[in-house]
């Protein structure tokens, strides 16, 4: 698929991640919706590159549509990116007082980091079956956001190993249910990536998670996700699939 003259969403566009996309994805010749709740990076992106800035709640239907509609506006939408954050719990299952995890830290966990990326999914899903298809029937593709804490969660993070195993879980069946529309779906499972996200300076994040990989010994670069967003996009034979991003990392127990 070509992205140039596509239109792109990217929902999540102003953190570490989506933003290294929107900026990949407008070098490619993209027309970016950047669709998020950051408003000051979001119009700063806006004003830089011409990029159209929809402030979107993932967690909201006619928010998501707005964001959508936007895209539309600007040509045929042919991508979708959801690289969302929002807030996550955590804790052991049972505490060491005995108390059990409390269900409604694990209730917003699921639905800022599952249920939302499913609501994004399926809007987005509509929107792009309803272009015209390329000469090979594709209309369009969609790249979710899983972590390698899917297969490895850690101690603690339970609710959000679950909501990122529910992505990882989805990404073949939605690529199968697409298929008649000629939509594929893509998961990209990152590992520890250097992005605000962590809440700590670099020098301490590489310090503690660039010793843990592999090879190479460093955090992901934000430029390294969005690398792979684009390749998925242009090579029509990756679906289906969840793809780790970690420099053969898997996380230990703690």
């Amino acid at each position: 698929m070509v992205i140039s003259d596509s239109s792109a969403v990217v929902v999540g566009g102003t953190g570490g991640l989506g933003e290294a996309t929107v900026r990949r994805l407008h070098a490619a010749g993209a027309k970016v919706v950047v669709a998020d709740v950051a408003d000051e990076k979001g119009k700063a992106l806006e004003e830089e590159l011409g990029v159209r800035y929809v402030r979107t709640d993932a967690t909201d239907e006619a928010s998501v549509r707005e964001a959508l509609a936007a895209a539309e506006a600007l040509g045929p939408l042919r991508i979708s990116v959801d690289a969302h954050g929002g807030p996550a719990s955590g804790g052991r299952l049972v505490g060491r007082d005995g108390s059990p995890l409390d269900l409604d830290g694990f209730r917003t966990t699921i639905e800022y980091y599952l249920t939302a990326v499913f609501n994004v999914m399926r809007l987005a899903a509509a929107a792009i079956g309803r272009q015209e298809p390329l000469d090979d029937g594709a209309r369009g593709v969609i790249v979710n956001t899983a972590s390698i804490a899917a297969y490895e969660g850690q101690v603690g993070q339970l609710p959000y190993a679950a909501a990122k195993g529910g992505v990882a879980g989805m990404t073949l069946v939605a690529a199968r249910d697409l298929s008649p529309l000629g939509i594929r779906v893509v998961s990209i499972a990152p590992g520890t990536f250097l992005t605000p996200a962590y809440g700590q300076a670099a020098e301490k994040l590489e310090a503690h998670w660039g010793s843990q990989v592999p090879h190479p010994k460093r955090m992901g670069r934000p430029a390294e996700y969005a690398g792979l967003v684009q390749h998925i996009c242009e090579n029509d034979y990756l679906n289906g699939e969840v793809i780790r991003l970690d420099g053969a990392l898997r996380f230990p127990p703690k």
